[in-house]
């Protein structure tokens, strides 16, 4: 979503995309801070997460906690500013415990034996 931010921005039709993405009544970011951003990527983000917050809904899904979330983002101000408008009115669900994953593959190795 950040690289099509980046080329929408880079194409001169960046609203138009937003604009699309305004209209969804849900966006699941699924395992943001798997890569790390540059500061336009951080920005652009930023700023699209900001104008759904507080009339769209949006599930972000992360292995990392709040306090490393500014080695995705690089900037602590705009980090703060992001986690700010993300919590306000949200529902927090922390899932602590050990990879299903990995449990799936002991199991699987187990049955191969």
């Amino acid at each position: 979503m950040v690289n099509q931010l980046k080329e929408s921005r880079s194409a001169k039709v960046l609203r138009a995309f937003e604009g699309k993405f305004e209209r969804y009544d849900l966006v699941i970011a699924d395992e943001l801070g798997y890569i790390s951003f540059d500061k336009e990527g951080s920005e652009l983000l930023f700023t699209h997460l900001s104008l759904r917050a507080g009339s769209k809904s949006t599930i972000i899904t992360t292995n990392l906690s709040f306090e490393r979330w500014e080695e995705i983002f690089k900037d602590p101000v705009m980090t703060a500013a992001m986690i700010d408008r993300l919590t306000h009115k949200s529902y927090i669900v922390n899932m602590n415990g050990n990879s299903y994953r990995l449990k799936e593959t002991k199991k699987w190795l187990e049955e191969q034996e």
